[in-house]
């Protein structure tokens, strides 16, 4: 009964010329044989069933057979009606004929051109063909246009092995894929690519169809150009890797490294590193890397015996760094931007990720290029070494590296080292005293900690004040000797001892120690500003039995001196060095 409803639908239909535009022309797909015999013979049995078989052959090779042509929306009305009644394959779908080449059925027709559509005029007795046209739903899958899974996997199959890692790139590229690039379909692969389809409003089956894969690499083709993206071989260095050529150019060589400036106002740096070594030259880079300004403090870092990898960000710089050791040498590269172009880098990091590859046997040559002093500890334009914002001196106070410095070093910190390594957290302070106790993150063994003296010396005593004068410029304390002036501060505060020695503002948090040793105070900051300048030789300390008495409230333990001679300088200086501390302070 249904089959003559439609036979009396199709001899009442209007059939349009073949002026008609190609768009609206479209087919019912129901099934692709692999070989011409197969599909007449298919075609042959559904001609039983349906008046409107065609069949042609696809771009692919196959040979689809169908129903129309047809309207798009008539072709949507026949595709539902048919599907339900189940007189054709659930997976029957909709083609517009763009890979159609040739015709071959009906029989005889094979060459022939493409027929106009045909309009079929809804009857009043037949209820389906009743309803107002559906609008698509655009924000669900649409159906495949081009060629059914079984025609996709097949065409795929004649992929070449370049042309199936190229598609992996390409979604890699789109952040769709993120395993390796070996040209393998496997489970990752599929899920990659049901997700870009079910992202571009397409049917998700996880296998590309002609058109599909032709749009995907077209996108990732468009990509790449705009940012420039190309294979450069660095032969110098030994390495190879995929640049962003439109954003960066070669600057210059500077072992170990090989500069990339940014061009054109794009905010895009990247440095290749390249040096011979071990995995002694592998961890000191690792430390080195993360005093430069290029690396901000927060973010992830691993390190692992032959690799590490550095994530740095702040509000208007990232970076991320990547090295590795393989037979001698130690090679990476590092890319540097702005956070407010994290979309289109990630992109580039990606392409640089997955193309990064250490060539040859040789590394970047460190004599290659003459450089001074400065240059090569300084790492100059653009990889300045990270300063800290404010660095004082401070003492080891117990045998688990506690410090004992100045509040004035702790001023607007972030973060708190101790000998630049070393973080440390505040334990206490004491802003009356000027003082604060700062505890290493990790347990220290200082080769020396103070002994202090509570009984003030005679006027006119020689000391010595151990400290960082010139903040982290120096990689030791200095000693600065002078004398003990008074017993007091200048309106006879018991707390505090005066002296007579010129210090630097660097020095503020060192010891004062004796002749013997024993540590008769710390030096306190010198006071700027208001209305009374004291001379420049004037200076103050904290006395000891103050602080000691300060530490014993905090249930420290601070050591008493016992009574002993005058050490050789030699001596005193080694003492004193010891245990001195360079304070810092990062913000």
């Amino acid at each position: 009964m249904r089959q003559a409803i439609f036979l009396l639908g199709l001899l009442t239909a209007l059939v349009f010329g073949a002026a008609a535009m190609a768009q609206d022309r479209v087919w019912v797909q129901i099934e692709a044989q692999p070989t011409l015999r197969e599909g007449e013979e298919r075609a042959r049995a559904y001609a039983g069933a349906f008046p409107d078989v065609s069949g042609f052959q696809m771009t692919s090779g196959w040979y689809a057979i169908l129903l129309g042509p047809y309207g798009p929306d008539v072709a949507r009305l026949r595709l539902d009606s048919l599907r339900t009644e189940r007189l054709i394959p659930s997976d029957s779908f909709i083609a517009d004929g763009r890979n159609f080449r040739q015709q071959f059925w009906p029989a005889g027709q094979l060459g022939a051109p493409l027929p106009p559509p045909v309009a079929i005029t809804p009857l009043d007795d037949i209820p389906s063909l009743m309803q107002p046209d559906p609008q698509p739903d655009l924000a669900q899958p649409q159906p495949l246009f081009d060629e059914t899974p079984a025609e996709a996997r097949a065409s795929e199959s004649l992929l070449t092995l370049a042309e199936r890692q190229d598609l992996q790139r390409a979604l890699q590229w789109f952040g769709f894929y993120a395993a390796g690039i070996d040209g393998a379909f496997g489970a990752g692969t599929r899920n990659s690519m049901a997700a870009w389809q079910e992202a571009n409003a397409q049917q998700p089956t996880g296998i590309l169809t002609t058109a599909q894969r032709r749009s995907l690499m077209q996108g990732y083709e468009a990509a790449q150009a705009e940012l420039g993206l190309e294979t450069i071989t660095e032969a110098e260095a030994g390495i190879e890797i995929t640049l962003p050529t439109a954003l960066v150019a070669f600057e210059r060589y500077e072992p170990p490294f090989v500069r990339y400036a940014e061009k054109d106002g794009s905010g895009v740096r990247v440095i290749l590193i390249s040096e011979p070594g071990d995995q002694a030259t592998l961890y000191g880079l690792y430390d080195m890397l993360q005093t430069l300004e290029a690396v901000p403090l927060d973010g992830a870092r691993e390190r692992r015996e032959t690799s590490f990898t550095i994530e740095g960000r702040s509000a208007d710089l990232a970076s991320h760094t990547h090295v590795e050791l393989a037979q001698g040498m130690v090679k990476g590269f590092m890319l540097i931007w702005n956070p407010d172009d994290d979309e289109r880098i990630a992109r580039v990091l990606t392409a640089m990720q997955s193309s990064f590859r250490p060539i040859g046997d040789r590394a970047l040559d460190p004599g290659m290029v003459m450089m001074d002093a400065a240059q090569r500890g300084g790492l100059t334009t653009g990889l300045e070494v990270r300063r800290p914002a404010l660095s004082r001196s401070g003492f080891y106070i117990d045998a688990q590296g506690s410090v004992l410095t100045t509040v004035e070093a702790l001023q607007s910190c972030r973060r708190i080292t101790l000998d630049r390594d070393t973080e440390a957290e505040v334990a206490f302070r004491d802003d009356a005293l000027g003082i604060a106790v700062l505890r290493p993150r990790q347990p220290l063994a200082p080769q020396s900690y103070a002994s202090f003296q509570g009984a003030a010396l005679r006027p006119g005593s020689e000391i010595a004040v151990a400290g960082y004068s010139y903040e982290d410029q120096l990689p030791a304390p200095t000693l600065t000797f002078g004398a003990l002036d008074g017993a007091t501060g200048l309106n006879g505060e018991p707390d505090l001892r005066r002296l007579t020695l010129t210090a630097l503002p660097g020095d503020a948090g060192g010891p004062v120690l004796s002749t013997s040793g024993a540590v008769l105070g710390m030096l306190l900051p010198r006071a700027e500003g208001g209305a009374r300048q004291l001379p420049a030789e004037v200076g103050f300390a904290a006395a000891a039995d103050a602080l000691a008495a300060r530490l014993a409230q905090e249930g420290l333990s601070p050591r008493n001196a016992t009574p002993t001679g005058a050490l050789a300088p030699e001596d005193l200086t080694r003492l004193g060095m010891g245990m001195t501390v360079l304070v810092s302070c990062w913000q």
